[in-house]
């Protein structure tokens, strides 16, 4: 696969339009081009994923979509808290929170157990468990 770029750059001994793409690589690539210091042009980028194997990509879906999507099946709202703590219940990993209580012993509110099913099948409906 091959990255194709809207400025001229020196890959692989050669000035080129484009570069190969290998998944060791990759995401570097991109992160670097990312980085760089291009002055007076805007740097394209465009990849297709039509070749690529999808099969490791994250299955799940964003807290406002589980959100929306338990509005319109229950009727009720439920917050990123409620979303949270099922899914630390079923071991999903979340980033780290930045938000923390400044005490250790401070409670977090609980969840209801309607809400803890609800999210439940939400998450089974973005195949997330």
């Amino acid at each position: 696969m091959r990255l194709q770029l809207g400025v001229l750059v020196f890959y692989e001994g050669s000035d080129d339009y484009s570069i190969r793409l290998l998944k060791q690589n990759t995401v570097e690539t991109v992160c670097l081009l990312s980085k760089g210091d291009v002055k007076s042009q805007k740097l394209r980028v465009e990849f297709s994923l039509e070749d690529m194997d999808t099969d490791g990509f994250k299955k799940g879906a964003t807290y406002n979509a589980i959100r929306d999507w338990i509005k319109e099946k229950y009727g009720y709202r439920v917050t990123n808290l409620n979303i949270a703590q099922v899914k630390q219940k079923h071991g999903i990993i979340e980033r780290e929170n930045y938000n923390k209580p400044k005490s250790p012993d401070s409670k977090q509110p609980g969840c209801s157990e309607e809400k803890v099913k609800a999210i439940e099948d939400a998450m089974r409906h973005f195949q997330m468990i």
